[in-house]
């Protein structure tokens, strides 16, 4: 109990003293890697320790990261995975082996280095990048898989000499901090790309393609494009499984694969991660075998913990949690929310205030009956003005104080053949899941650290 209160009041401390981008927007946005550098510094530079794999994107970059994690796992090697942002706990954001962080280290790394992070005043997000690359550096790992949290050229992460970078793709977010077209905003996921690091492009777009070619040549990076690699055809998809056909372009060879993840946009994921996985073996740095790589794919949520992409939480009325939160997310989800077979269809949803909230909500349907919410956060937009909004785009639905509320009120509505979907926001996702209590046995089984 005793550990339990002393975590509580650690991750309070880190919410409440340090500037939280996700809680509070723009005025936690750090412009320069200098405090970053500064911590790493103290702590002994522990990202010179270990070797790793760096990945930006839009979207879909937590995807590609969780089943990379998971095919080095199922190989045998140690893994560290470094995340963005959490939707329960913080320990989500730092795992060993697919498991999390104890509350116990936690809670000593803070104490240990309270008096340096008060004299620094790092962002909530540079001290999470610090305390991941010790955590990994400490326990020997064999590969870190490191997610950006923003962009990518001013990101925290970005103080690593990775052995491969990964852009998944690049669609409109924090337009704000990154740019206003496309070209611009490619150009800062580009900051990734180290010298003769090779770098992986998951999705090709005729308005970053160039950006990226530049920076390649720029940096003597060999450039290659997952979707010149890998085709997929998928074959199949109920509640637990989606199956495809995965044809090697260049070889033409076929073979059967399985992933737990659910989502259709999962299909341009996992060619990211197959073509990642062919650079790595060609270039000799790393061994993973073809039969464990679709093996590890078929259990990523298992392996890694992995939660809120098309997230079946309910067979029976259907309900699913989503995090898609921008445009092209959105679009994607609400393309395949539309081939869900239901009597009525019911959605939760909420915002933060920085978003374009009038295109999102132009993606969604008018004929789902809403439920209007706003998350736990100083960002989040009330769901008053949501409701508001969305009222002025057609959409009809009551507003509620929270999350919890908003969700209690749709199941109560929900028939037997209808159907849920949550989705809007990481945080509205990240509450309602709590809320549900629906682990599966996915969250937080151990701790190894």
């Amino acid at each position: 109990m005793q550990t339990t209160t002393n975590y509580e009041q650690t991750v309070n401390y880190l919410y409440e003293q340090l500037p939280m981008f996700t809680r509070i927007g723009a005025a936690a946005f750090k412009k320069d890697l200098t405090n970053t550098i500064e911590l790493c510094t103290h702590l002994g530079n522990p990202q010179e320790r270990f070797k790793s794999i760096h990945i930006a994107g839009t979207n879909g970059k937590g995807s590609v990261s969780h089943m990379l994690a998971a095919i080095f796992q199922s190989a045998g090697y140690r893994v560290g995975l470094y995340t963005s942002p959490h939707l329960i706990d913080f320990r989500e954001r730092i795992r060993i082996d697919g498991e999390p962080v104890s509350k116990e280290w936690v809670v000593d790394f803070v104490a240990a280095h309270k008096d340096f992070i008060e004299e620094v005043e790092p962002s909530f997000f540079e001290i999470t990048v610090a305390m991941a690359f010790a955590a990994f550096a400490e326990q020997e790992v064999d590969i870190a898989i490191v997610e950006t949290g923003m962009g990518g050229r001013l990101d925290s992460t970005n103080v690593i000499t990775p052995l491969l970078s990964i852009i998944t793709n690049i669609g409109y977010d924090h337009m704000d901090f990154l740019g206003n077209t496309l070209a611009e905003i490619a150009g800062e996921k580009a900051g990734i790309i180290k010298p003769g690091v090779p770098v992986v492009i998951g999705e090709q777009h005729a308005e970053t393609e160039r950006v990226f070619f530049e920076h390649s040549v720029h940096k003597q990076s060999v450039l290659y494009f997952a979707e010149s690699m890998w085709d997929m055809v998928r074959t199949g998809s109920n509640l637990q499984y989606q199956t495809f056909k995965t044809i090697h372009r260049a070889r033409r060879e076929m073979h059967d694969l399985a992933t737990d993840l659910l989502g259709d946009y999962q299909a341009a994921n996992i060619k990211t991660v197959l073509a990642a996985r062919e650079v790595l073996i060609s270039t000799g740095m790393a061994e993973l075998p073809l039969d464990v790589t679709l093996s590890a794919l078929s259990k990523v949520k298992k392996l890694t913990g992995l939660r809120g992409r098309w997230d079946v939480l309910q067979n029976e009325p259907l309900i699913i949690a989503d995090v898609a939160h921008n445009p092209a997310g959105l679009t994607g989800a609400m393309k395949q929310w539309s081939h869900v077979t239901a009597k009525r269809k019911h959605i939760v949803t909420g915002f933060v205030k920085d978003k374009d909230i009038q295109s999102a909500l132009a993606l969604l349907p008018a004929d789902n009956i809403y439920y209007f919410c706003n998350a736990d956060i100083p960002r989040a937009l009330p769901a008053a003005q949501l409701q508001q909004l969305a009222t002025g785009q057609g959409l009809q639905g009551d507003a509620y104080p929270s999350v919890a509320d908003a969700v209690r009120a749709a199941r109560e509505a929900l028939g037997k053949d209808d159907a849920l979907l949550i989705t809007g926001s990481v945080f509205v996702t990240g509450e309602a899941i709590e809320y549900l209590n629906v682990n599966n046995g996915l969250l937080f089984p151990t701790a190894t650290v």
